[in-house]
Protein backbone atom coordinates (compact mmCIF):
# COMPACT_ATOMS: atom_id res chain seq x y z
CA UNK A 1 0.00 0.00 0.00
CA UNK A 2 0.89 3.30 -0.69
CA UNK A 3 1.08 6.24 2.25
CA UNK A 4 0.05 9.70 1.48
CA UNK A 5 4.13 10.22 2.55
CA UNK A 6 5.36 8.31 -0.18
CA UNK A 7 4.09 10.49 -2.73
CA UNK A 8 6.93 12.92 -4.37
CA UNK A 9 7.21 16.32 -3.52
CA UNK A 10 6.92 17.22 -7.51
CA UNK A 11 3.54 16.20 -7.65
CA UNK A 12 2.16 18.85 -5.04
CA UNK A 13 4.56 21.77 -6.61
CA UNK A 14 3.26 20.83 -10.39
CA UNK A 15 -0.55 20.95 -9.06
CA UNK A 16 0.31 24.38 -8.00
CA UNK A 17 2.07 25.25 -10.81
CA UNK A 18 -0.60 24.42 -13.07
CA UNK A 19 -3.04 26.79 -11.33
CA UNK A 20 -0.22 30.32 -11.97
CA UNK A 21 -1.01 32.74 -13.89
CA UNK A 22 1.17 34.10 -16.73
CA UNK A 23 2.11 36.95 -14.95
CA UNK A 24 2.81 34.43 -11.56
CA UNK A 25 4.59 31.80 -13.90
CA UNK A 26 7.06 34.90 -15.34
CA UNK A 27 7.96 36.25 -11.65
CA UNK A 28 8.35 33.07 -10.59
CA UNK A 29 11.04 32.02 -13.63
CA UNK A 30 12.42 35.24 -12.88
CA UNK A 31 12.92 34.60 -9.22
CA UNK A 32 14.52 31.32 -9.78
CA UNK A 33 16.92 32.89 -12.47
CA UNK A 34 18.08 35.34 -10.39
CA UNK A 35 18.60 32.54 -7.16
CA UNK A 36 21.19 30.65 -9.99
CA UNK A 37 23.07 33.74 -10.45
CA UNK A 38 26.82 33.57 -9.27
CA UNK A 39 27.33 34.93 -5.88
CA UNK A 40 29.80 37.06 -4.69
CA UNK A 41 32.03 35.51 -1.96
CA UNK A 42 31.19 36.32 1.02
CA UNK A 43 33.49 36.36 4.37
CA UNK A 44 37.67 36.01 4.23
CA UNK A 45 40.45 37.99 1.91
CA UNK A 46 37.27 39.23 -0.42
CA UNK A 47 35.59 41.09 2.73
CA UNK A 48 38.75 42.56 4.03
CA UNK A 49 39.62 43.91 0.92
CA UNK A 50 36.21 45.33 0.51
CA UNK A 51 36.85 46.70 3.67
CA UNK A 52 40.39 48.22 3.00
CA UNK A 53 39.38 50.54 -0.12
CA UNK A 54 41.09 53.81 -0.66
CA UNK A 55 38.43 56.59 1.49
CA UNK A 56 37.20 58.95 -1.36
CA UNK A 57 39.29 61.27 -0.09
CA UNK A 58 42.43 59.81 0.26
CA UNK A 59 43.13 60.25 -3.42
CA UNK A 60 43.41 64.18 -3.10
CA UNK A 61 45.44 63.96 0.30
CA UNK A 62 46.19 67.89 0.04
CA UNK A 63 42.21 68.57 -0.10
CA UNK A 64 42.24 67.32 3.44
CA UNK A 65 43.45 70.09 5.81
Amino acid sequence: MSNPSDDPPAAASADSVSHETPIQRALREKQEAIAARAKPPRGGRFQREQAARVKSGAVRPWSSK
